[in-house]
């Protein structure tokens, strides 16, 4: 395998800096030497087949596990030595469902709000906001066990940017979605990228969610094969897209959608 790490000029701060992260779960390495910066104000995709070690990256970030060796930070703070402020700059979205199905959606979001100390006239301000920006408005009252499972991961979208962080991971946050479900979801994340200028860390093992002007982080097997924008790892690897690319890099015949 070979590791292409493109230059693609950024002058942007990191929003995400991750510098020599190794990870084990026993005796089996899952991540090795990983490094890579996401910018600020950026829509970075973390691609990958299932297995590569996406997860197992996202829950050091988020302090779900502890970073033993390697650093990252987050706009600059180390999340192991200051966790409080770097993670305070963070908003998450993880694969599993995580909304309480027996609350309504005012509720799962405003026990989110109260978690980060944020008061009840705030709360309804920012909730109000954040449904209207996601057109989920009519839905303020509804148990969350009657939304449909794009219209739950929009809440868990809304829920994440409850705190206002600057910058948003999303865990294959179209997982189990439906073809215009998927679409509905990219074009909230970008547009959120777009206008409030939020940087987002998007993990997927599908390829046609990655777009030519992203930056892109190519994940295979615990390592980071490739580190730059699209056009230029294309590039770089000699090849005509990114699906011929991540061929190219991982020596997966397909990758297409996680198939082999």
């Amino acid at each position: 395998m070979q590791h292409v790490r493109a230059n693609d000029g950024l002058s942007l701060p990191a929003a995400l800096d991750v510098s020599a992260v190794n990870h084990s779960y026993g005796r089996k390495q899952v991540l090795s030497d990983i490094s890579f910066s996401v910018a600020a104000g950026r829509f970075t995709v973390l691609l990958g087949l299932n297995g590569a070690g996406k997860t197992t990256l996202f829950s050091l970030i988020s302090r779900l596990f502890d970073t033993r060796r390697g650093t990252i930070r987050i706009f600059g703070h180390d999340v192991s030595r200051e966790p409080g402020e770097a993670l305070r700059r963070l908003g998450i979205v993880f694969q599993a469902r995580t909304l309480d199905l027996d609350l309504s959606v005012h509720q799962n979001l405003s026990y989110h709000a109260s978690l980060h100390g944020i008061g009840q006239g705030e709360a309804r301000a920012r909730i109000g906001a954040l449904l209207a920006q996601i057109g989920m408005s009519d839905r303020l009252h509804d148990k969350a066990r009657s939304l449909s499972g794009g219209q739950m991961r929009r809440i868990e979208i809304a829920r994440a940017l409850l705190h206002r962080p600057s910058l948003l991971l999303l865990d294959e946050a179209t997982v189990g979605l439906d073809i215009r479900s998927r679409a509905e979801i990219l074009a909230t994340i970008r547009k959120l990228v777009a206008t409030d200028g939020i940087g987002v860390f998007w993990a997927t093992h599908l390829i046609d969610e990655v777009e030519d002007g992203d930056h892109v982080v190519i994940l295979h097997q615990g390592r980071v094969l490739a580190d730059g924008r699209v056009d230029d790892v294309v590039r770089s690897c000699g090849a005509s897209s990114i699906r011929e690319a991540f061929a190219t890099l991982s020596g997966v015949a397909t990758a297409d959608g996680g198939r082999r």
